[in-house]
């Protein structure tokens, strides 16, 4: 196809939109909403895997060694624990240091640990203190750790992990859910449109057909035109959501509530991930009106 052959379909396919600018505008406008809500959800489960995930660092796993462990046995089971794979940001405090921490927390504890003694007469226990880089394998890892040599104990909240895998999995299950059903819904949005328009232009593609014009070339118009609303749509949501984002966090931003002020200082910004949105918008956009004029085509277009 020769570039002056593309040009003029690429401005057939624009000039599509505009004759049907009603059943356009109404395209543009209900899949701009899917769209918007495809981008709610996604932000939604970014910024609840943000907040869970530090949740998630707080949740440290403690091992205990023995009392007699020698120092060349910490430091193999130092090793040991780091080997783990799902063991993350192994350290080691001995007894001496964790009293020293405890005694920072407050003048209570100051107060109540004053006069214990350092070194071997110190009552606290040696620690290592790790991460579990996945929540779900809590159980598995806390037998493996209970399996390694010079281990007395180990602790690991269990039922706060389970929580954390349970609305991380919850999050997805429903993100996925909710953005399937609205790209199905936006495919039909697109259907109609190329309905609409081979019907009205029935005509014009049977004096193309009997003049010899290839099947490509026919299609080409109605591929351009679900391009440019498929663009249209993910730009106008891109920036509705941008601005509602913002105005959502500045009122969040002005809230005494204790949790919810925990949670917005976990919360993305839009500008951390405005790249990546603009790409998923684009794409998606793009992508459900290509995809939606080329499969629905041959149904309503028997050429």
């Amino acid at each position: 196809m020769s570039f002056g052959s593309f040009m003029y379909l690429f401005k057939e396919g624009f000039k599509n939109v505009w004759v049907n600018r009603l059943m356009s505008f109404a395209s543009i406008g209900t899949l701009m909403a899917c769209m918007l809500l495809i981008g709610g959800s996604l932000l939604l489960s970014l910024n609840v895997n943000t907040i869970i995930g530090s949740v998630e660092q707080q949740n440290e796993a403690v091992v205990y060694p023995n009392d007699e462990i020698t120092d060349e046995e910490i430091r193999e089971l130092d090793t040991q624990i780091s080997l783990i794979e799902n063991v993350t940001d192994v350290i080691f405090i001995d007894k001496d240091q964790l009293l020293a921490e405890t005694m920072a927390k407050g003048d209570e504890l100051a107060k109540a640990m004053e006069g214990l003694p350092l070194g071997e007469d110190n009552p606290l226990q040696n620690t290592f203190r790790l991460r579990l880089k996945d929540q779900a394998l809590a159980v598995e890892t806390k037998s493996e750790l209970e399996s390694l040599d010079h281990v007395a104990e180990v602790y690991i909240q269990l039922d706060l992990a389970e929580t954390i895998t349970s609305i991380k999995r919850a999050v997805s299950l429903s993100g996925f859910t909710i953005v399937a059903i609205l790209v199905v819904v936006s495919l039909v949005i697109i259907a109609n449109t190329i309905k609409v328009t081979v019907f009205n232009r029935r005509k014009e593609i049977n004096i193309m057909k009997s003049v010899g014009a290839t099947s490509a070339f026919i299609r080409m118009p109605f591929l351009i035109e679900g391009f440019f609303i498929g663009l249209m749509s993910a730009l106008m949501a891109f920036g509705l959501l941008w601005l509602g984002y913002n105005y959502i966090m500045l009122a969040i931003s002005t809230s005494r509530t204790g949790w919810i002020k925990t949670a917005y200082e976990n919360m993305l910004t839009f500008r951390q991930i405005a790249l990546q949105m603009f790409i998923y918008f684009s794409a998606g956009g793009i992508g459900i009106g290509v995809f939606g004029s080329m499969f629905f085509m041959n149904k309503y277009l028997k050429v």
